[in-house]
């Protein structure tokens, strides 16, 4: 009896979301903002009550459980501002509509999640909504977490509970007119987040698992595919790479390209399975070596995780189809460009990554099929190039020669020479640089 209310229950919120969908289309071509509103509320008026109990058998567990998706899901790095308490958010998240602070996920009854129920905590990782009604901005990945399975966000919950409160109130959101404005959100979910998306059946047990953890709880996507206008990822082109404000140790905010994760030439196509589980679970590999955004990925969550659910996540991105976005700026006719970068290499780059950018063992690491090379943005190349790597702090290691920071030695023009030449020799294939993108960065 309970399988035939659960079936018609979710049959009716799949017709009621088709209807609210529709409505949404005519409200669009009627300026109707509020019939949004209200469309996108009938459409998820019938929530199955959720009970914390049901999933709960062993508290111990529960709370060990908890703190592993925690790290999964990499909690920690988006809700802790330097120097201030874990998970009592506040850190700055740099949109093309303003900017937006995490919040506070510790049990404080002030500012955190205290007084929230499972339902509640249900409701904001599965729909993007708080206990007041209010929607959540989609810097919140629910759009990923959808996938988490009832199970993993009860066993959060519970870690969250435990977590010691804090007082701390992150700062409001400074976002432009009318994106200001929460119930506009009701009208974007209705476009681009489904609350019940669905993992392929078709998987081994292994790829999964992957699965699970690159689309949900990893949420990858959130940086590695690129946004459209309205700042919702777009399918078409998913795990291609994306573009994000960011800020590392030494340097001030800056516009970061992540990588291609499918197996194209332009993205992983080059690497191993093995050698992408090293570099998940370790931050190194023959390939590469962690800098830039992804170190706090590597530090605080995947290197945490077990070396099989790393894998996992290695042999689900291999199994990906191999795409690219189209490159932007064409190089044609650019011989003068490419000799000058050619020289540069030669005479800065070309000892520790070789003449054939091949890169050796204890010297640089390979240039040649390398993604952030090839990435969709030459960003997080021309960082690279201008002030070094730095890499994670110790413990954390590496027997390879230390790349120092080029951007005093080098010119703009000298910079986008070399940048250009790199991403297309050797095997790389993409956009031009210029010498005003280099400065950008500076």
């Amino acid at each position: 009896m309970n399988n035939d209310n659960n079936a018609h229950s979710t049959t009716a919120g799949l017709v009621r979301r088709r209807v609210a969908r529709a409505v949404a289309v005519i409200a669009l071509t009627m300026g109707g903002v509020y019939l949004c509103v209200s469309a996108w509320l009938w459409a998820n008026s019938a929530v199955p009550q959720r009970s914390l109990e049901q999933w709960i058998d062993d508290p111990s567990e529960a709370l060990e459980q908890g703190a592993y998706l925690a790290r999964a899901g990499n909690c920690v790095s988006c809700h802790t501002v330097e120097g201030g308490m874990e998970f009592s958010g506040g850190v700055p998240f740099y949109t093309d509509f303003g900017v937006l602070y995490s919040t506070n996920i510790t049990p404080d009854s002030s500012h955190g999640i205290g007084q929230w129920s499972f339902e509640d905590f249900y409701a904001s990782m599965k729909n993007g909504v708080r206990p007041n009604g209010e929607h959540l901005y989609p810097a919140f990945p629910y759009t990923d977490f959808a996938l988490v399975s009832e199970q993993d966000l009860a066993y959060l919950f519970v870690y969250l509970k435990n977590l010691e409160p804090s007082n701390s109130a992150p700062p409001k959101n400074e976002l432009t007119f009318p994106f200001s404005l929460r119930p506009t959100l009701a009208f974007w979910k209705l476009l681009f987040h489904d609350p019940e998306p669905q993992l392929d059946a078709d998987l081994t047990e292994l790829v999964a698992r992957g699965e699970y953890l690159v689309e949900g709880l990893g949420h990858c996507g959130a940086c590695h595919t690129p946004r459209n206008v309205l700042g919702a990822e777009q399918p078409e082109l998913a795990l291609t790479g994306g573009m994000q404000v960011h800020a590392t140790r030494l340097q001030n905010l800056r516009l970061w390209s992540a990588v291609n994760l499918t197996p194209h030439e332009a993205g992983l196509g080059s690497w191993t399975e093995q050698d992408l589980t090293q570099y998940l679970h370790t931050g190194k590999s023959d390939k590469a070596v962690v800098h830039g955004p992804m170190t706090e990925v590597i530090i605080n969550s995947l290197s945490r995780l077990t070396e099989r659910d790393t894998n996992a996540m290695a042999s689900y991105l291999k199994t990906l189809e191999a795409k690219a976005q189209p490159i932007q700026a064409s190089v044609n006719a650019q011989e003068d460009l490419f000799a000058e970068g050619e020289v540069v290499y030669t005479v800065h780059c070309g000892s520790c990554h070789l003449p054939d950018a091949a890169g050796a063992e204890g010297l640089g690491v390979p240039l040649k099929h390398n993604p952030i090379v090839q990435a969709p943005g030459p960003e997080s190349l021309i960082n690279t190039i201008l002030y070094g790597p730095h890499l994670p702090a110790r413990p954390f290691s590496v027997d390879r020669s230390n790349m120092g920071m080029f951007g005093k030695r080098l010119s703009n023009q000298d910079i986008a020479s070399l940048a250009t030449y790199l991403r297309n020799s050797f095997g790389n294939a993409a956009g031009a640089v210029t010498a005003s993108q280099v400065q950008a960065q500076r």
